[in-house]
């Protein structure tokens, strides 16, 4: 069997901030952002533990609410998480009675979620929650630092777009 030849990444302008032998975890935009994420999760997590919920439940909970998916395979794929896993979630939060599965009139193979009125009651909780653990981890940023924060992340997220179109156009 032959061996696997590597892709070749597509030629494109590289910054040039990271170098291979000079390369430190602590000082890795991915790692920093990693571990932000974490404890911004974690605080979260905390924080919504009284309504009995952790972060596989809240999340796809406010997503329903916001109305970013309304399928089991809709939210898995916006959320980035495996299709059982949601599923799994979902089956807790429907034992919580905060989501119903409805089985669409026009295709029998597709089940919406549709939150309940305890679902929807419990996901307006989540944005205040959100915001107090969002704003704590800004404490001491000016509001100029925290609008040039989200430039330079929206900026990183069109570069990654940009880069994955490179991979596959």
């Amino acid at each position: 069997m032959k061996p696997r030849r590597a892709e070749k990444s597509p030629q494109v302008a590289s910054a040039g901030f990271y170098v291979p032998g000079e390369f430190r975890p602590d000082q890795s935009v991915g790692y920093l952002m990693r571990n932000v994420i974490g404890s911004i999760r974690e605080r979260a997590n905390t924080r919504l533990a009284v309504h009995d919920l952790t972060y596989v439940q809240w999340l796809p909970l406010y997503k329903l609410a916001m109305q970013q998916g309304n399928t089991v395979a809709s939210l898995a794929r916006e959320l980035e998480i495996d299709a059982g896993a949601m599923t799994r979630s979902m089956d807790r939060l429907e034992a919580k009675g905060l989501v119903r599965r409805e089985r669409s009139t026009s295709d029998r193979r597709v089940v919406f979620l549709v939150l309940t009125a305890e679902g929807r009651k419990v996901a307006r909780k989540v944005p205040a929650v959100l915001s107090e653990v969002l704003n704590g981890h800004l404490q001491g940023f000016s509001n100029e630092e925290w609008q040039l924060l989200l430039q330079f992340l929206n900026r990183m997220l069109a570069n990654g777009q940009g880069l994955r179109e490179a991979a596959t156009g």
